[in-house]
């Protein structure tokens, strides 16, 4: 049975800062590797909450292109696991009807990764459930500076003129450019940045934290993210009475 859609007061799509793996763990007193196996859980949650809510698009922030600086055991744990995941989880998605896709700069990753990558994209194209899509060793900087290369490729080649080129023209070549943009940014770990994340596509995102740390995420938590998202009144630069529904004229009444 498919997902019932999305309602007005739901976001289409959200974007998730998964924080606070590291920090769970050190409370612990374990190995910050085991807090991000316990981070697992929480993914699989966001993504059974979207499903059953009829929510479009999931976009999770797993790995950033800084995250590469990190000590290199933790970042070689961080990529067996990634590759671990990817082994155990695509079928069960896939079954599910999730599209899932990855953006950032892939290249760094090992060979045995990107073809996983690569097999998960390719048996996933067709499904339209979620749009599921990780970031990984992803930058917002860097997702505009590759924008910027792609129109001056397209300037020198001549299939653009400079006075072409603007807001439409960059975001097609921005990372998610199919996608309706986030109407929901949610960062667990109590941290109130965005972290260089979706930086072009966040421009009129609704951003709610929480000091809830990732592997702590449960149903409760996303209930509250959306409830106080439908409260909010999206204007986009205009103003409160322009947004407003129009009230019912004497017609409508009387159609009533």
């Amino acid at each position: 049975m498919s997902a019932p859609p999305a309602s007005p007061r739901v976001p289409r799509h959200i974007a998730v800062i998964m924080d606070g793996n590291g920090r769970w763990a050190e409370r612990r007193r374990r190995p910050r590797v085991i807090g991000h196996r316990a981070g697992a859980r929480a993914v699989n949650l966001c993504i059974d909450y979207c499903l059953q809510h009829g929510i479009e698009a999931l976009t999770l922030f797993a790995f950033s292109s800084e995250n590469w600086g990190r000590p290199e055991d933790e970042v070689g744990a961080l990529m067996k696991l990634f590759l671990n995941a990817l082994e155990r989880e695509v079928d069960e998605l896939h079954r599910r009807g999730v599209r899932l896709r990855f953006i950032g700069e892939r290249q760094r990753f090992a060979p045995d990764i990107l073809a996983q990558m690569r097999d998960a994209e390719q048996r996933t194209v067709g499904n339209r459930s979620l749009h599921l899509t990780i970031a990984a060793s992803y930058g917002g900087r860097q997702d505009i500076a590759q924008a910027a290369r792609a129109l001056a490729e397209d300037v020198a080649a001549g299939r653009l003129r400079p006075d072409e080129i603007d807001e439409a023209a960059v975001a097609r070549h921005m990372a998610l450019a199919d996608l309706p943009t986030p109407d929901l940014f949610i960062r667990t770990g109590g941290d109130h940045r965005i972290s260089n994340f979706l930086l072009w596509q966040l421009a009129y995102t609704e951003l709610w934290f929480t000091e809830t740390l990732w592997p702590e995420l449960d149903a409760a938590t996303l209930d509250r993210a959306i409830e106080d998202f439908a409260g909010r009144e999206r204007r986009f630069g205009l103003t409160s009475a322009q947004v407003a529904p129009a009230p019912p004229t004497l017609q409508d009444r009387t159609d009533a």
